[in-house]
């Protein structure tokens, strides 16, 4: 498994987003991006976290950020869960693994004492230049604008 850090380069990756057109990090060169890890589309606290972003989106995007969303899911699912809950940023499909596994946020997970691989839950701050400023290994879903915010403002 990659284990990436702060003050790291982002690895470079391409995917298709919710409308099936294909997405590369590289095409947000120049921007400071909030590039957030999600194990579900739909489900109760992936949904929670996608909320406060869209929630706040208009504050994180006057501070100069782009969000984007990256789960196992499909670009199908993706789609129904942009527009189930107004979400107005980026879903990316990586139902490969590809660029899970880059970032090194697919492990081993624990539920009800039953152990399973799955995606944790994790948020990186990028900056204008490519380089991880900040890494969420526990996002709190309820307030993960809020702490981006005060995070990048103490980078």
């Amino acid at each position: 498994m990659t284990t990436l850090a702060e003050g790291k380069k982002a690895p470079l990756f391409k995917g298709k987003d919710q409308n099936g057109k294909l997405v590369a990090l590289s095409d947000f060169k120049g921007k400071n991006i909030i590039l957030y890890f999600y194990p579900q589309d739909d489900t109760p606290t992936c949904t929670i976290q996608a909320c406060n972003l869209r929630d706040n989106f208009e504050i994180l995007t006057k501070k100069g950020f782009v969000v984007i969303g990256i789960s196992p899911d499909e670009v199908v699912k993706h789609k129904k869960f942009e527009t189930k809950h107004n979400l107005p940023f980026t879903f990316i499909a990586d139902n490969d693994l590809t660029i899970i596994e880059k970032y090194g946020v697919w492990g081993e997970k624990s539920m009800y004492g039953k152990k399973y691989m799955g995606l944790i839950r994790t948020t990186f701050l990028i900056d204008d230049k490519g380089v991880i400023k900040k890494i969420f290994s526990k996002p709190k879903s309820k307030e993960h604008a809020q702490e981006i915010i005060e995070a990048w403002e103490n980078c």
